[in-house]
Parts: structure tokens; C-alpha cells; sequence
């Protein structure tokens, strides 16, 4: 499944390159993700933890940076991983580009993403919309902490990893996911909620 994504960081492009491909820098930014190993300068090891409901599911797998492309703000990850008990795996080609954003000074951040998912946990990716609302959320959750990092640095205070490791709650990004399946266009809810 492919789904689009966007935010804006408060840095200018160049800036903002910078610490998008740090990875090291802001892997503890996406809910649930863990750093484990850095094979080379663009290749990394990690798990990810997501809990649906009473099911808890553990990735753990590698990412690599296949392509960097500083003077078109372009870069290319490829990400691979299995659930540690068995019950599936999952493969991603995420693209990200960058550009000035309406607000002056910072940068949109423009992401296409091509997901599969195999075996028992594609299930859950039977409904392409809940699958892309959820993602909105992860990727919501991980530009307001990457915003965060970016504003003390800004200021010189310590940046310090607080979302490191922290499952992300299935049950939680489901519900929001339904919810925001119910909503028009607009946003409204038609039922009024």
C-alpha cells in the first residue's frame, strides 16, 4: 500500500537536511522505535514495539539510506522487518523530500511511503484508510518531538530522548484511526460527534 504524508519542522532546508538524516539524532522521535546497532554510516539495526488491543508485536529488523541527495533535499530509506515471534513481516521503501514551507524559515517535509506487510500481521493492513491514518498519527508524533529536539537545541538547552522506546498503543491509534474514518472531507463527523 502507498500513502502520502507532510509536516513542517522550524528550520530552513539545509538545517533541516542536517538533522533529517541524522539518524542516530531523531530514530528515538518515531513512537515505539528503538536504535540497536549502527552497521555503517547509513545502515541501521532496530526494533520497533506495537501493542493492538492484547496483542503486542515486537519488529525487529534494518533500515538503510539508499540514496542521499543533499543538493535536491531527496533521500530514499529502505526498511525491512520480521515480529520476533513469527507472525509476519513487513518491508517499506519510504521516500522524504524537503522544501521551503508557506511559513518562512521552515521546511515541508513531504513523505511517500510504499508498504507490504506479510504473513499473520497483514491483517491488520486490510483497511488501506485505517492503515494510512495511523501512520498520519506515528508521523504526527514524530514531527512534534523532532520540533521539540529542534526548538532547545535552537535555544542551546540539553536534548534529551524522552519518547525512547515507548510501545506504541494499537488500541489507542486504532480508535483514532476509526474515528477519523467517520469524518467527512471536512473533517466534520456526520454523525455529529
Amino acid at each position: 500500500m502507498e500513502f502520502d504524508n507532510a509536516f513542517d519542522v522550524p528550520l530552513p532546508p539545509p538545517r533541516a537536511w542536517q538533522w533529517l538524516t541524522d539518524i542516530q539524532r531523531i530514530a528515538t522521535c518515531l513512537p515505539g522505535a528503538e536504535l540497536t546497532e549502527v552497521l555503517d554510516e547509513r545502515s541501521y539495526r532496530g526494533r520497533v514495539a506495537v501493542r493492538l488491543g492484547p496483542v503486542s508485536l515486537s519488529f525487529a529488523g534494518e533500515a538503510t539510506l539508499e540514496s542521499l541527495d543533499e543538493s535536491a533535499l531527496r533521500a530514499r530509506m529502505r526498511c525491512s522487518g520480521s515480529d520476533a515471534k513469527g507472525r509476519g513481516s513487513t518491508r517499506a521503501l519510504i521516500d522524504f523530500t524537503l522544501a521551503p514551507a508557506d511559513t518562512e524559515g521552515n521546511t515541508r517535509v513531504t513523505i511517500h511511503s510504499d508498504v507490504t506487510l506479510t504473513g499473520a500481521v497483514a491483517q491488520y493492513g486490510r483497511g488501506v484508510g485505517m492503515i494510512q491514518s495511523v501512520a498520519g498519527q506515528l508521523i504526527g508524533q514524530f514531527a512534534e518531538c523532532l520540533r521539540a529536539r529542534i526548538e532547545r537545541a535552537e535555544r542551546g538547552e540539553e536534548v534529551v530522548d524522552e519518547q525512547a522506546a515507548r510501545p506504541i498503543s494499537g488500541l489507542t491509534m486504532m480508535v483514532r484511526a476509526l474515528r477519523d474514518g467517520r469524518r467527512g472531507p471536512s473533517g466534520d463527523d456526520p454523525a455529529g460527534r
